[in-house]
């Protein structure tokens, strides 16, 4: 077979499923062929054209799967071994890597260093949303799946529990610290997640949909706040004797909920923003204390690579976080166009879609 099924970009508004040749493999690749793999926010946004990327790309970055082909290079793995690769799948050999930045490996002098730059999968190479998937810089990014545990369990790991566990970990969340977390779609249920393990005492869910600030109990939430019924400010600035948070996780990409983040921080207090803007950010001077509140605001891109994997692979094994529950529907990649068309409009109250291949 020199042929495979993939779900590529073909306009705004169009990404259709088509037949695409089988990568070769590289000396220092693996082909994996792909057993799960699901639909990102991310995705959304270049469905819709608000992120671009090349035409006839094959979408996607967050493949659970089987090694079918090694290159010569690549030592320590078999073929036919269960295993992940981050959405972030640096090189470890860039200035950014060497630099202890490796979610922004890429570019080059000549053509500029961007943001994202690790961020290559349905990016700047052919991604996930495919029957096979070629990984580059294997021998750096691949991590063999524990045995016992199921693609749904780890098909968080590549892109979502690593992102919202960077954002509390970037924030640097410390024992007995009180934490909010805006908005509870499968990033900010990740990072309340994080927070949980990071040893934050009391932890603030706010959602506007019951059912994921019930899943954000279960995640480790404490107190779960519905902005349609509350005014999430007052409560929060309430519930912490008018001292305000340690920490506020944003993890939508809207105004609104940036700057309500800003908003219940305590002097000193930490802002870790895991949203994807679409517009410009306005900071309100009056919840920026004039720039005068000792306050940080942090960015955060998912840490990627085969030690981060191993790691979160570790916590799924422990069983100290269950992310399975993220879990909500499950589509063949013969209907990529209706997964899409249900988590886009974010119908059904999906979560994730599990995405076959076969």
């Amino acid at each position: 077979m020199s042929m495979m099924k993939a779900a590529v970009f073909i306009e705004p508004g169009r990404i259709e499923l088509v037949d695409k040749p089988i990568p070769p493999v590289g000396a220092n690749d693996a082909l994996v062929r792909i057993t799960t793999t699901t639909i990102c926010g991310t995705d959304v946004h270049i469905l819709k054209g608000a992120y671009q990327v090349a035409k006839g790309l094959t979408i996607g970055h967050e493949p659970v799967g089987i090694i079918e082909k090694l290159g010569s290079n690549v030592q320590g793995y078999t073929e036919g071994q269960r295993v992940i690769a981050g959405a972030i799948c640096p090189s470890f050999t860039s200035y950014a890597c060497q630099d202890g930045v490796p979610s922004q490996d890429g570019g080059c002098a000549c053509h500029g260093y961007k943001p994202m730059g690790g961020w290559r999968f349905g990016n700047t190479i052919d991604g996930t949303q495919a029957e096979y998937v070629l990984v580059p810089d294997a021998q750096a990014n691949l991590a063999p799946v524990p045995d016992g545990l199921t693609d749904e369990q780890v098909l968080m790991c590549p892109d979502i529990m690593s992102t919202g566990f960077a954002g509390a970990e970037a924030a640097n969340i410390k024992i007995g610290d009180v934490v909010v977390v805006f908005a509870q779609g499968p990033i900010g249920l990740c990072a309340t997640a994080g927070a949980k393990l990071r040893g934050a005492s009391t932890i603030i869910a706010v959602d506007g949909v019951d059912k994921r600030l019930q899943i954000a109990h279960k995640m480790g939430a404490d107190v779960t706040l519905n902005f349609n019924q509350v005014d999430v400010v007052e409560e929060i600035l309430r519930l912490t004797g008018g001292r305000g948070v340690d920490v506020a996780i944003e993890a939508l990409g809207l105004q609104s909920t940036f700057e309500n983040a800003l908003r219940v921080l305590k002097p000193g207090g930490t802002l870790s923003s895991l949203g994807v803007y679409s517009t410009d950010l306005v900071i309100p001077l009056s919840a920026f204390h004039a720039g005068l509140g000792d306050n940080k605001i942090i960015t955060s891109l998912c840490p990627g690579g085969k030690e981060r994997m191993r790691r979160l692979l570790s916590v799924v094994a422990s069983g100290r976080v269950d992310l399975g529950a993220l879990v909500t529907h499950e589509y063949p990649l013969d209907d990529i166009v209706a997964a899409y068309e249900l988590f886009s409009h974010q119908r059904d109250g999906v979560l994730k879609v599990a995405i076959k291949p076969f």
